[in-house]
């Protein structure tokens, strides 16, 4: 079967949130785009793809650390693993927490994920291990409290090297910037398997992630709204297919 229209089913399904079984059969068999999603999934593929892409941009001069929760639907518990599979109890329910870092264009960097009850300033401590070299990070009143108190913070964040400190200071001009990473949200969260998490494994609700981020973002794909439509424009993306073909291969 086709990549391209393999591929094009996937993104069809996590758009429209439709269960794998539901997928139109002009993408080909329903078993073929879920193994397919699912072993590029555990190769690898989606997320570097998406690494690769993001760090094609080059260095941001500015970059946003933010979060967001989702619902975790019925279906996407039981997964093997228990607390590893990133799906935690709060007053919500059951939630999934994606962290992120993402630069002034809205343009995703990096994805963690946890538990809906875990804080941020705890998860996003990680995260900021893959921060890159930037002049300024936007960040919320816990984060900025949590690295002036952290003895260690020279080794976890640098404005230059990782070897100075942060200098914490709070501008009402630059704060508006950091809209950028709440609109990332909002935009991703318009594939109906992002804003609701149906995925049992981790790895697989982060591969929805990254390969959503690398469509609407990293490929520079603006409009995504009919089926045909998402089909016409992603079979033109002839770079999108062959970095697949490559990673994979």
């Amino acid at each position: 079967m086709d990549d391209r229209h393999v591929i094009s089913g996937i993104i069809h399904v996590l758009k429209s949130g439709w269960r794998w079984v539901d997928a139109p059969e002009i993408y080909g068999p329903i078993k073929t785009l879920y193994n397919r999603f699912v072993r590029w999934s555990e190769k690898g593929v989606w997320e570097e793809l998406f690494t690769v892409l993001a760090k094609a941009g080059g260095p941001p001069a500015h970059v946003m650390i933010d979060s967001s929760v989702v619902k975790a639907h019925l279906s996407s518990v039981g997964g093997n693993g228990g607390k590893a599979q990133a799906i935690g109890g709060s007053r919500g329910g059951r939630t999934t927490k994606f962290h992120a870092l993402t630069d002034a264009a809205c343009r995703p960097l990096s994805f963690l994920l946890t538990g809906g009850q875990t804080a941020d300033c705890a998860a996003e401590k990680r995260l900021l291990e893959e921060l890159p070299k930037c002049c300024m990070l936007h960040a919320e009143k816990p984060m900025t409290a949590m690295l002036s108190a952290s003895k260690s913070k020279s080794k976890v964040l640098s404005q230059t090297s990782r070897q100075e400190p942060i200098e914490n200071c709070f501008s009402s001009v630059l704060y508006k910037d950091r809209s950028a990473i709440e609109r990332m949200f909002c935009r991703i969260k318009d594939f109906r398997r992002i804003a609701t998490r149906y995925d049992r494994n981790a790895s697989n609700f982060l591969s929805v992630l990254c390969l959503v981020a690398t469509i609407c973002y990293w490929l520079r794909v603006s409009s995504l709204i009919a089926s045909e439509g998402l089909s016409t424009m992603f079979f033109g993306v002839v770079p999108f297919y062959e970095t697949c073909k490559k990673i994979n291969h």
